[in-house]
């Protein structure tokens, strides 16, 4: 069985409700009070989480390494990554106010933490989980760092081995922490649906025996969908007030109405799930009556008239003797008349 975690009050197992976490990423465009519109309008569609990213651009990205690198997403960018990543910063200084701010409104306020400062700080704000993206994967020594807070840990496992994947997992179970998290995810934005691979959660669950999620950068809902249907509880998911906007996240985000949508959806499609055993379900308990047959007279029978193949039929409703009985009962004789149509029970059948 899947280890149950708690995230604050809220909680996290195979049997629960996914958690959703409205990322945010650079949506909030360099405003304090963008950063709130888009609390509250996380808390609106239904996000248990909003995570913000906690970096510099100086102690993320090397400035002239990457100027002589074209590659990846980051070639479209008009800009140098540096500057990309400078305008992308959330403040440090805005982090306790918005974190006062999501307690006020009853939503999480995490982060995203790419550095020991970044970390320091949100131990002294109090949040509930910290979540490491998948660029950190390989670096273990900060991994376990963040593990050892005592914290849930929910880690990204974005363009990674396996092997890489289980260092990192045994770098949070190293600090004794097994509050873990681990989120499959494409690292492109946007990412295809068709390239989800969602079917690795399958394989995390078998490997390491934790809960699973999925970080989803692909447009709409239908990634997020597959992966509750295999068995992931944290959805995370970028989010925006409008994705016609400029700058390097809102283009693969969701809008509040779609972001609601999709928990919704997917809260729906938790509870369907069910369980492994197959049984008639209490919703089926009439169908079961309505849509089976069992015997009746197939003509008028007189009393004392011996039942066959020629005045027996298998009908619905099943409110008579089950029609597998029906060689247990040819021969024997009717208690009374019956009419045509007219359910054959027990207590019609003699010797």
């Amino acid at each position: 069985m899947l280890q149950r975690i708690r995230i604050g009050e809220r909680w996290v197992g195979p049997d629960d409700a996914p958690y959703f976490i409205a990322e945010v990423g650079s949506n909030f465009d360099g405003s304090l009070a963008e950063a709130k519109r888009i609390v509250d309008a996380a808390k609106e569609a239904l996000a248990d989480a909003v995570k913000f990213q906690s970096f510099t651009a100086e102690t993320l990205v090397s400035g002239p390494s990457f100027n002589d690198l074209k590659i990846g997403y980051q070639a479209a960018w008009k800009q140098s990554v540096f500057d990309v990543y400078k305008a992308a910063e959330f403040p440090l200084a805005w982090h306790q106010e918005v974190a006062d701010y999501c307690r006020k409104v009853g939503i999480h306020f995490f982060t995203s933490v790419w550095n020991h400062e970044a970390l320091e700080l949100m131990e002294r704000i109090g949040v509930p989980a910290y979540k490491i993206g998948s660029g950190d994967v390989t670096w273990t020594d900060f991994i376990t760092e963040i593990a050892s807070k005592g914290k849930p840990v929910l880690l990204s496992t974005g363009a990674s081995e396996l092997d890489e994947v289980a260092q990192a997992v045994a770098a949070v179970r190293k600090a004794g922490n097994e509050q873990l998290v681990l989120l499959q995810c494409i690292v492109n934005y946007p990412a295809r649906p068709e390239d989800a691979n969602i079917r690795v959660i399958e394989t995390y669950q078998r490997a390491f025996g934790t809960l699973i999620g999925y970080s989803d950068h692909s447009p709409g809902d239908v990634v997020p969908l597959g992966a509750v249907a295999l068995g992931a509880r944290v959805i995370e998911k970028h989010f925006t007030l409008d994705r016609r906007r400029v700058g390097p996240d809102h283009g693969h985000s969701l809008e509040p109405h779609e972001f609601r949508a999709m928990v919704e959806r997917c809260n729906i499609l938790q509870k369907g799930l069910g369980s492994t055993e197959k049984h008639v379900t209490e919703e089926e308990r009439e169908s079961n009556i309505i849509m089976r047959r069992s015997l009746h007279a197939a003509r008028p029978v007189a009393a004392g008239e011996a039942f066959s193949q020629q005045n027996v039929v298998p009908l619905r409703p099943a409110v008579g003797i089950h029609p597998a009985m029906a060689r247990q009962v040819y021969g024997r004789r009717a208690k009374r008349a019956l009419a045509a149509g007219e359910a054959i029970r027990w207590d019609d059948v003699g010797a």
